[in-house]
């Protein structure tokens, strides 16, 4: 088997698992009235459009290039977020393949800090394409989340992907409190868009360090929701590998590796006996800073978040092998940040793809001459983070107590922000088991 049938066999059992997580958080969820849609829908493939409803504004994407026809409309763009710094957030938003009014809205955000979630979570994980591997076009994706909900993807904060500001102090103020209170913004901004969104039934979900950045956003909605003028009908957030408490997920991710003999026994040991990862400077320590450097070390040699995948030794859409490079800051306790996907090249085909002119024009990120510089994640951002809250568990603790459903889903091939990560932070909560654990099948197979 090629190596390229290897990776969409992955590819695909990955994409249909977070489907199955989506289906079965709405189900569980949402129930909404049975209802049948008279609404004209919209076929886009690399010809023009046939029929024309829904929100009327410029944002509706035609003609992207190496689209594959879809029965389904979707649209991109900016929102402004600060009319006087000029601060805008780049979107793509894709409605529902089947009945868009009667189904849910979920916003994505992928984390980093500093990577785009047009580029992981709409065209590499959940989004109904997926950059092809030329770097060139789309496939379809027939696992995509659009298929239970109208799915909107936002590359946040500014500096991520093409979202921008026209004040350059800005970009030396990103942390989480700005980066949730612009999502915010964002939120009630884009809806004067899309009206006939407003009162829809929400999820917000994402991966990653969006761990932080989803129970951060949705406390701000449930804090301001107190306004009825205001008010986003929130119900939940889905959260899969997140990271939710500093501590507890570097202990995760250390003794993930050990136990996944990526580290030796040796440096496993110094770890637990020098590092004090609740401290405010862990890495005070000579030792612990040594050794943890070790683990980073071994992980710059794989694919972090799939242990047994191949890295990208070579592209066709890109010359150079940096796409496994590890990110990470001694200065704090900011988790390291990976670069890479389930297809070790999928970066690249996604720097290839978006920075095509009449890519950009298409999606209105551009007018096609003028380009803006894409990449999927920013350095500077994730280097230059100005706050980060030490764990989101008080802010879990705050949203079951209101109501709101959270789930968190882990796959157990992921070094990140491992499921035992996961396991350490959860515990903390002291919730009541309802239902024992047990494995997940899926077509006579092992759920990982």
């Amino acid at each position: 088997m090629s190596f390229h049938n290897i990776m969409d066999n992955i590819v695909l059992k990955m994409t249909s698992l977070y489907t199955l997580v989506l289906l079965l958080f709405l189900f569980l969820s949402y129930r909404p009235a049975l209802s049948f849609s008279s609404r004209h829908r919209q076929y886009w493939g690399g010809g023009g459009r046939i029929l024309s409803s829904g929100e009327h504004n410029g944002d509706l994407v035609t003609n992207l290039p190496g689209q594959p026809r879809v029965n389904f409309q979707h649209y991109a763009g900016y929102v402004t977020v600060n009319e006087t710094n000029g601060r805008a957030l780049f979107y793509w938003f894709y409605e529902a393949i089947t009945q868009p009014k009667e189904k849910p809205l979920v916003l994505w955000l992928n984390g980093g800090p500093g990577c785009s979630s047009v580029g992981y979570g709409a065209t590499q994980e959940i989004g109904p394409f997926l950059v092809d591997t030329d770097g060139q076009g789309l496939k379809f994706n027939n696992f995509s989340w659009n298929k239970e909900a109208n799915m909107l993807f936002l590359e946040s904060p500014v500096g991520v992907g093409f979202s921008y500001s026209n004040t350059s102090s800005d970009y030396d103020q990103l942390g989480d409190e700005l980066t949730a209170n612009d999502a915010y913004s964002f939120l009630h901004n884009w809806f004067q868009k899309f009206p006939s969104y407003r009162g829809r039934t929400f999820y917000i979900a994402g991966e990653s360090y969006a761990g932080k950045y989803v129970p951060e956003l949705a406390e701000l909605i449930h804090d301001r929701n107190k306004d009825p003028s205001l008010y986003i009908d929130l119900k939940g957030i889905l959260l899969g590998n997140p990271e939710t408490s500093d501590a507890e997920d570097w202990m995760g991710l250390v003794d993930y590796a050990w136990s996944h003999a990526v580290i030796s026994d040796e440096t496993h040991q110094t770890i637990k006996t020098s590092c004090d990862f609740n401290s405010t400077d862990p890495w005070h320590n000579e030792d612990c800073s040594q050794a943890v450097d070790e683990v980073l070390k071994q992980y710059n040699e794989i694919d972090i978040y799939s242990l047994y995948t191949s890295v990208c030794f070579a592209s066709t859409a890109s010359s150079n092998d940096q796409s496994m490079q590890t990110s990470t800051k001694r200065s704090s306790k900011m988790m390291p940040r990976m670069l890479g996907g389930y297809d070790p090249c999928l970066d690249g085909y996604a720097k290839a793809f978006y920075n095509k002119p009449d890519v950009q024009k298409a999606l209105h990120a551009s007018d096609g001459h003028n380009l803006k510089k894409w990449s999927i994640c920013n350095d500077k951002i994730f280097n230059d983070w100005a706050d980060s809250k030490p764990s989101v568990i008080p802010i879990y603790k705050k949203l079951i107590s209101a109501g709101l459903r959270i789930w968190v889903y882990s796959g157990d091939t992921d070094g990140r922000v491992p499921v035992l990560s996961t396991r350490y932070s959860l515990s903390s909560l002291a919730l009541p088991i309802t239902k024992s654990w047990r494995p997940w099948y899926h077509d006579n197979e092992w759920v990982v």
